[in-house]
């Protein structure tokens, strides 16, 4: 190859090497253009078996295997050294990950869940969403901050922040969120709202059932193991630990009830919520309420 510039020829090896690239894909480029017709194949020595019967003989390992999500290793182990068959190991996983038998795959499967992958309501007052956080001061110890937050606007309509994280304190904000939203904490006063609760003994407690039981409330449990089926209030407790928590240091829990109670009026009035089009949880409201009334 001779430079364009100077007229000089270089050598393939100085100019794979200029190029950053390997001199067998300049020789395999070489081929192609002279033989277009002809493609090269796998190189290095044949194997005896071919990736079909490969790849029988893993589903076949697989199937007799007693255990259950192991890995390419285990597999290329038993048809190497119990089998007696040489087959690489990145071979075996090649073909594993190809066919999708790697152990990620091959975990039990239990039965579908019915929870449809929507936790966001298309009204308000459908569904609201309530869990605890703790947060360290230096007086008082690990402080208790409760949340109940609307799925519909994301909207946190009632909070509570206490020492002691009882089944009592669990449902004061609950208590403030109707009086905010129903005007009222009378028997039946919520009757068809519907609130999203994870499994800790707060709410799985008789009296915090009995209790909603009187407002008329339905409890819709979160999965277990599976905190986004419960995203609304755990999403608005991680956006206010990052915004009014975490860099702080507190030292009584009345400076944590006054840095929540503070930030989660601006976060009503200012904060600007995707789903509802960015507007502000307290927009939403004013103009879903300014449409019923029309």
């Amino acid at each position: 190859m001779a430079s364009p510039c100077t007229g000089k020829p270089y050598g393939v090896e100085r100019v794979c090497a200029a190029w950053g690239q390997p001199r067998s894909s300049y020789y395999a480029a070489r081929v192609l253009k002279q033989k277009p017709d002809v493609r090269p194949g796998k190189r290095g020595p044949r194997t005896p078996l071919a990736d079909e019967e490969v790849l029988a003989l893993i589903r076949s390992d697989l199937a007799a295997s007693p255990f259950q999500g192991e890995g390419y290793r285990k597999v290329w182990a038993r048809l190497r050294f119990v089998k007696g068959l040489e087959i690489s190991g990145k071979r075996v996983l090649r073909l594993m990950r190809g066919a999708n038998l790697l152990s990620p795959y091959r975990t039990r499967k239990g039965k579908a869940k019915a929870h449809d992958g929507k936790i966001r309501t298309d009204a308000p007052n459908v569904m609201w969403g309530t869990d605890g956080a703790k947060v360290f001061t230096v007086k008082d110890g690990w402080v208790w901050i409760f949340t109940a937050v609307e799925h519909w606007n994301a909207e946190c309509v009632g909070h509570h922040v206490c020492k002691v994280g009882s089944r009592f304190n669990a449902l004061e904000p609950i208590a403030m969120a109707l009086t905010n939203i129903y005007g009222s904490v009378e028997a039946g006063s919520a009757r068809g709202l519907r609130l999203r609760m994870d499994h800790g003994q707060q709410y799985l407690s008789e009296h915090f059932q009995n209790q909603l039981k009187f407002w008329g409330i339905t409890p819709s449990f979160a999965f277990v193991e599976e905190p986004q089926t419960n995203g609304v209030a755990e999403r608005f407790n991680r956006t206010l630990k990052e915004q009014a928590i975490y860099g702080r240091v507190f030292q009584t829990v009345e400076e944590v009830r006054e840095a929540v109670t503070a930030f989660i009026q601006r976060y009503n009035e200012q904060w600007r919520v995707e789903k509802i089009a960015f507007l502000t949880p307290r927009e939403a409201r004013d103009q879903w309420s300014a449409r019923e009334a029309a």
